[in-house]
């Protein structure tokens, strides 16, 4: 389907939005992005940028109506979730989500309700009421907040007395979550996309995060798919999943939940409704020639996601492996990148997103930004995935201005089952 003519809005510029811009233009379509940040990356390929917070209602109605765009999309970015649905309904534009179905899928109390209400599992709460009767250790975090901000690991009181303070200043309300840490358990990943109504796993994922040693247990090093749990995941939760979106009232569009694999039952805890902030979309549509970033224009524009065709049985890749790598650097300032044009040549290489530009200065925040990149891979099978997440890390580094090599904390491929 073509649509010649027609001008879309793209809420935030990240690297991840990119092939949002590349197949709305491979459509025909007009691609116009926004967010504060001047460098974004979609930004530099995008048909016109804007500067305008996602945030700022009034200034991405102006753009609306001074570009006479004819829809909006954000399917990345939490924080985009609930600004995209508002100018939605304030220019009447066609929406995947509705206020209540954006509002559980951020918040995370809320969500935590409508599992329990729905008999999906959950992870053990506790409430600040119960600071002296908690089995320790806990996990604290915002209630709304992204890229694991504002988290903390506690295994003392005094430790969650400040954790608790932390949390709530990343938090947009002020209002956390207190949970029980999950170590021991094997973080777990799902991803669905619905069509007219009809539920398709697109991912199931292993996350192996970083070392406690180095503060990076709340950062995913390594995601692999499909996973390990997939049969066990579709035999005991996979329907009540879908059973709960769809009593949600879910049509069409993304879901996202990250959760754990507990001794064979799955706790979620982390939603969105979108996909995670990855690539993996290329590497599904590499196995099955299925463009879900064209099917989400497509929606953006008419309210139906157009005649794309998605297998029943798309988890599984067709027995091939996938991994998103993420390389975890240093605090420093960037002074050269070793290894991009590599990376960028080895065929099983699907998409290479840098996350840092040469001049940054990166922080030690022990979240998100402490990644370098991302790097997403497709291998026939698991031995020649580790092999090669193994060359890629060897050749692939940065530099800081001083030349030390900024690496981190190196993926360990025997982690990989």
């Amino acid at each position: 389907m073509i649509f010649k003519g027609k001008r879309l809005l793209i809420l935030a510029g990240a690297g991840v939005h990119t092939k949002l811009v590349k197949a709305a233009q491979e459509l025909g379509v007009y691609t116009i992005v926004t967010d504060n940040v001047p460098t974004s990356y979609a930004k530099k390929i995008a048909d016109k940028a804007y500067d305008v917070n996602v945030f700022d209602m009034v200034g991405l109605e102006a753009i609306c109506r001074k570009e006479h765009v004819d829809g909006v999309i954000a399917c990345y970015i939490d924080i985009c979730q609930r600004p995209y649905n508002d100018l939605c309904e304030r220019m009447g534009f066609y929406c995947y989500g509705t206020k209540e179905q954006f509002f559980k899928m951020t918040d995370k109390h809320a969500f935590k309700k409508m599992c329990i209400d729905n008999g999906v599992d959950v992870i053990t709460e506790y409430s600040e009421s119960d600071l002296d009767s908690i089995e320790y250790p806990v996990f604290v975090k915002p209630v709304d907040n992204r890229g694991s901000r504002g988290q903390s690991v506690c295994y003392t009181r005094e430790e969650l007395v400040r954790a608790i303070e932390f949390a709530k200043s990343e938090s947009s309300n002020g209002d956390i979550l207190i949970e029980k840490y999950m170590k021991g358990a094997h973080e777990f990943q799902v991803t669905y996309f619905f069509k007219d109504g009809e539920a398709y796993l697109l991912r199931t994922v292993d996350s192996y995060c970083g070392s406690e040693e180095r503060h990076l247990e709340k950062i995913v090093a390594c995601a692999v798919s499909p996973s390990r749990f997939t049969d066990l995941y579709l035999k005991t939760a996979h329907k009540k999943v879908i059973k709960m979106f769809k009593k949600l009232g879910f049509k069409n569009g993304p879901i996202f939940m990250q959760g754990f694999e507990d001794n064979g039952v799955f706790r979620f805890f982390d939603p969105g409704l979108r996909f995670p902030g990855v690539d993996y979309e290329l590497i599904y549509k590499e196995v099955y020639d299925a463009d879900i970033m064209k099917a989400m224009i497509c929606f953006a524009l008419t309210g139906v996601c157009g005649d794309i065709e998605l297998p029943k049985d798309g988890v599984f890749l067709k027995e091939k492996r996938a991994a998103v790598l993420f390389p975890t650097i240093k605090a420093g300032v960037i002074g050269r990148k070793e290894g991009e044009d590599q990376i960028s040549g080895l065929g099983e290489v699907v998409s290479y997103l840098p996350r840092w530009n040469i001049g940054g200065n990166v922080p030690w925040s022990y979240n998100v930004n402490q990644r370098s990149a991302e790097i997403d891979i497709l291998c026939n099978d698991t031995e020649r995935l580790k092999k090669l997440i193994d060359q890629i890390q060897s050749v692939y580094r940065l530099i800081d201005q001083d030349g030390n090599d900024m690496t981190y904390e190196l993926f360990d491929t025997e982690r990989i089952i």
